[in-house]
C-alpha cells in the first residue's frame, strides 16, 4: 500500500469531523442570534434588566456551547488526551446547564413569564423542563458510553442540538415569531434530522446511537405538550412555582 494513502483520513471520518465542527459553530451561532438583544447584546439593544440567576445561566450556557466547539476542535486534530481530561470539567459544566436551567424555567412560571405566543407560564414550564430532562438523559448516556466513542459524541452532539429550542424560538424572524413554539420545535427537529442525516450518509448506515437519541428528543416533544395540559401537571407546576 502507498504510505502517502495509509496516512490519508478514511472519507467517514473526514465527514465525521466536519459534520461535529459545522453543527458546533451553527450552535453557537444560533445561540448568539437568539440572544443578543436580551443578552449578549443588550445594552445596544436597550435590553430588559437581567438578574444575577439569568446572567449566570447564560455564562454557563455559552461556556457550554464554547466547549463543545474547543472538544471538536481537539478531537479534530488528534488531541484526544486533551479532550478526555476536559471532560470531567464537561460533566461538571453539563450538571450545571441542568440546575441553572430548571431555575431558571421555574422562577419564570413563578413570575408568570412565558415567551410571546407561547401557552400560559405553568403550561409551557413543561417545555423547558422537557429540555433539561432529554438534555440530562443525553449527556447522562453520553458520559456513561465515554468509552465508546463512536456513541459518546453522537449523543452528545444531539444533546447540545437539542438544547437550541430557546434559541430558536428568540431569533428575530417573523417566520419564527408567528410560527411560534412549534416553529421552534420545527427548526430543532430540522437541524437533529440534519445531522442525522449526513452521519447516515458519510457512514451508509443509521448509527443507533443516533437513531434512539433523535427519536428522544422527537417523542419528547408531543408528549410534554400533551402533559402539559393535563391537571396533574397544572397542580405539579403550581407547587413547583410555589
Amino acid at each position: 500500500m502507498d504510505p502517502a494513502l495509509a496516512t490519508r483520513p478514511h472519507p467517514s471520518h473526514t465527514g465525521e469531523r466536519r459534520l461535529y465542527a459545522a453543527a458546533a459553530v451553527v450552535a453557537l451561532a444560533l445561540v448568539f442570534a437568539g440572544f443578543a438583544r436580551t443578552y449578549y447584546l443588550r445594552s445596544a439593544f436597550d435590553g430588559p434588566p437581567l438578574t444575577l440567576l439569568l446572567y449566570v445561566h447564560g455564562a454557563v450556557m455559552t461556556s457550554w456551547f464554547v466547549l463543545f466547539i474547543v472538544q471538536a476542535r481537539l478531537v479534530a486534530h488528534g488531541h484526544a488526551g486533551v479532550h478526555r481530561r476536559l471532560g470531567a470539567f464537561g460533566a461538571l459544566l453539563a450538571l450545571a446547564v441542568l440546575v441553572l436551567g430548571s431555575m431558571v424555567a421555574v422562577t419564570g412560571a413563578r413570575l408568570g413569564h412565558s415567551p410571546p405566543g407561547a401557552p400560559p407560564p405553568l403550561v409551557f414550564l413543561a417545555v423547558p423542563l422537557g429540555d433539561m430532562l432529554v438534555f440530562a438523559l443525553l449527556v447522562g448516556a453520553a458520559l456513561r458510553f465515554r468509552r465508546r466513542s463512536d456513541i459518546h459524541k453522537r449523543l452528545m452532539l444531539l444533546g447540545c442540538v437539542g438544547l437550541l429550542t430557546a434559541a430558536v424560538a428568540r431569533i428575530p424572524l417573523t417566520l419564527l415569531r408567528e410560527g411560534g413554539i412549534v416553529a421552534a420545535f420545527l427548526t430543532t427537529l430540522a437541524l437533529v434530522l440534519a445531522c442525522v442525516a449526513w452521519d447516515t450518509i458519510a457512514q451508509r448506515r443509521l448509527h443507533p446511537a443516533f437513531a434512539w437519541g433523535a427519536g428522544l428528543i422527537v417523542v419528547s416533544w408531543p408528549l410534554r405538550l400533551a402533559l402539559s395540559q393535563t391537571p396533574q401537571w397544572l397542580e405539579f407546576a403550581r407547587w413547583l412555582a410555589g
